[in-house]
């Protein structure tokens, strides 16, 4: 850290793109690090999510605006789309990063034998990084091996594994909020499986119908569980082990309509950058979740806004406490702030909490990077998409730019397909479609015109 963190300032930089890193980096598209090693959480991820390594072709459009450098080097576990990344490139005018392959389980044979202290065998990819000259590493999170990597190339990671880590800690950001007086869900914590009945007891006796449990570190729904019906506990799933890996979890009480004169809840997300001087607050988004409160896209701005004038500020009063605190974990890059926002019958104001914080690049991170790139007024939707029946990526930008909703900059609207997931088959099975409008309305308009047009069905899929 150059700056003391108390001193950080929280900009907002109302939409405009914050002054982002002036740094050459090599990033590794770890996705399956996101848990830090607990084995069993990531095989959850693996086992729900599905098509996972072609995840990491979302950061290809957007790697160096958040890197400014048109060297920078990103490595995935499998070869990019070479007709989508020619869009990206030639029809969108992107700068994209040179790419090396590496799969997870190399990655983690790696870092195994760095930390053996055996020699790592020669091989292409770290030729590669060597070669590269990059002064930086990142990556989703900083995990041991990458601290690792870092050390034998004798170059610096962005952010510290310890600093990472608390960063995405749901446990330490509660006990912030508790501690800074700020709005807090209901907690218990568990030690253990066998300390949950007590713990959905206590809730139910508070006025609850559901809870929440939620593991200390987390993502895309896993970590997360939701018990219904807290009365009846023959009913309730059983807790995986991975729950407990970092320590007691969190049993929450789950807000909802119908309870605590609640009746309405909404999701909205705010999107920061952190560098060594300020915390910058550069869009805010609601969420678009299902049912159990799984991401499945973004739409910015919350099309709520005007209704409560006060609620952009109560966002910003709340970044500028957690923000701080993220700062003064070490944290350093982008991060997500998700809230839920709560009306209550015959009360003129609402309820704001801080949900989580995702220290890292998010579902979110993408779209609105690449949307404030392109149209900083304007308005974008993101939107998870599987395909009832696989296709290949020129088929499927064929079928945007036939019916010319595909997006171009002279145009400044339309469709753009932000990263696509392929099966072992090789064909899109699934993929990420940013809509870029003058307005959120414009941008649903562009997502039906296309799914009436496409001769091919979808449905919404979790992030």
């Amino acid at each position: 850290m150059t700056s003391n963190s108390k001193d950080v300032e929280l900009i907002d930089t109302h939409g405009q793109l914050p002054p982002l890193w002036s740094r050459k980096v090599t990033f590794f598209a770890n996705l399956l690090s996101l848990f830090f090693g607990n084995e069993e959480q990531t095989q959850a991820l693996k086992d729900i999510v599905g098509e996972i390594d072609s995840y990491g072709g979302r950061l290809i459009p957007i790697l160096n605006l958040l890197y400014r450098s048109d060297d920078n080097l990103l490595i995935l576990e499998r070869e990019p789309d070479e007709t989508l990344c020619r869009y990206l490139r030639d029809d969108l005018g992107l700068s994209l990063p040179r790419i090396q392959v590496m799969q997870h389980s190399e990655y983690v044979k790696l870092g195994m034998q760095l930390a053996s202290k055996q020699k790592p065998q020669t091989s292409p990819l770290l030729e590669a990084l060597s070669n590269h000259g990059s002064e930086w590493l990142d990556g989703y999170v900083t995990d041991e091996v990458l601290a690792r990597i870092a050390k034998q190339l004798g170059c610096q990671t962005i952010t510290s594994t310890a600093s990472s880590r608390d960063g995405n800690n749901k446990l330490l950001l509660h006990q912030h909020q508790v501690e800074q007086g700020l709005p807090a869900f209901e907690t218990v914590l568990a030690e253990c499986s066998v300390d949950i009945p007590d713990c959905i007891k206590e809730l139910a006796g508070r006025g609850y119908r559901s809870a929440v449990l939620r593991s200390q570190i987390g993502a895309s729904g896993i970590g997360m569980l939701r018990i219904r019906d807290l009365n009846k506990p023959e009913t309730h799933p059983d807790v995986p082990d991975y729950f407990f890996h970092e320590g007691p979890c969190l049993v929450q009480g789950w807000l909802e309509p119908g309870i605590h004169e609640i009746i309405n809840i909404r999701s909205p997300s705010t999107q920061l950058f952190l560098d060594d001087d300020n915390v910058y607050v550069y869009d805010m988004t609601e969420q678009l979740l299902s049912p159990e409160s799984i991401h499945q896209g973004n739409e910015s701005p919350p099309p709520y806004l005007e209704k409560f004038p006060d609620l952009r500020e109560e966002t910003i009063r709340q970044a500028n406490i957690v923000g701080k605190w993220l700062h003064q974990t070490g944290y350093r890059g982008t991060a997500s702030i998700d809230w839920l926002v709560v009306e209550k019958n015959g009360k003129p104001t609402l309820d704001v909490y801080v949900c989580e914080i995702n220290a890292r690049v998010t579902g979110a991170t993408y779209p609105s990077l690449l949307s404030r790139h392109f149209f900083p007024t304007g308005a974008w939707l993101l939107r998870n998409l599987r395909l009832s029946r696989p296709i290949t990526s020129t088929d499927l930008l064929q079928m945007f730019e036939k019916p010319k909703h595909l997006f171009h900059p002279d145009q400044r609207t339309g469709i753009i397909p932000l990263n696509l997931n392929f099966g072992t088959d090789n064909l899109v099975h699934k993929g990420q479609f940013l809509c870029i409008g003058e307005t959120t309305e414009q941008c649903y308009d562009f997502l039906n015109l296309a799914e009436r047009d496409l001769p091919i069905q979808w449905n919404t899929d979790r992030d």
